[in-house]
């Protein structure tokens, strides 16, 4: 599912990567540990297409991401991955529903159906009745189960998942860790999670430990 082979990167005279090699079979959950500074968010960004390596390649759902053009990454980064950040990253102005059409009508999908799948996600993390809320009247972890909506509504073949729970009190925080088991048992998803919490990262499938950007 992903393939990441001889990932290198460096900031100026930092190197942050140096040589990774990771893979992440279908419907596997895989926590990313290690200090602050080991790599863990950058190779996150890198395998997610939101930043480039110096060199080395990635294979997503069997497709080389490296060589697609600026516009052939965009479409499959909308299609193909979604995104859940610790603080949510929802916009303001717009109501929870909303916020989860969003990434359906970049994809060019019609209202119509844009708005009957984000309703129905919504409604399956529990949210039928938070549909016209906008972020300011949710609580954390409404807002946060709304960025997993958001982050499912077109279906992408892996979830990347930076700090999920990071900003979430411990009912809230277990709530997610719960859910993320459920999403992969219902849709068979992939999911990649770089987190400090311990209890996370010792019910998933796999944890990849990373130190001075390797994989130990």
């Amino acid at each position: 599912m992903v393939k990441v082979q001889n990932i290198t990167k460096s900031f100026g005279n930092l190197q942050v990567l140096r040589g990774v090699d990771l893979v992440v079979d279908k419907g596997e959950i895989v926590s990313i540990i290690g200090a602050s500074g080991a790599g863990k968010t950058t190779l996150l960004q890198i395998i997610g297409t939101l930043d480039k390596p110096d060199a080395g390649s990635i294979s997503i759902n069997n497709r080389q991401t490296n060589n697609l053009t600026g516009k052939e990454l965009a479409l499959f980064r909308n299609t193909q991955i979604g995104f859940i950040f610790q603080f949510h990253q929802l916009l303001p102005e717009f109501s929870a529903l909303e916020n989860v059409m969003i990434p359906a009508l970049i994809a060019k999908k019609s209202s119509q159906k844009a708005e009957a799948e984000a309703k129905e996600l919504l409604t399956f993390l529990g949210l039928s009745d938070r549909l016209s809320h906008k972020p300011n009247e949710l609580s954390g972890g409404e807002k946060q189960r709304v960025a997993v909506a958001r982050a499912l509504v077109n279906n992408p073949a892996v979830i990347l998942a930076d700090e999920p729970s990071g900003s979430l009190d411990t009912k809230n925080k277990e709530e997610l860790h719960r859910l993320f088991f459920e999403l992969r048992d219902k849709l068979n998803l992939t999911i990649i999670i770089v987190t400090h919490d311990k209890q996370l990262a010792s019910i998933s499938d796999r944890v990849i430990e990373m130190k001075d950007g390797m994989v130990l």
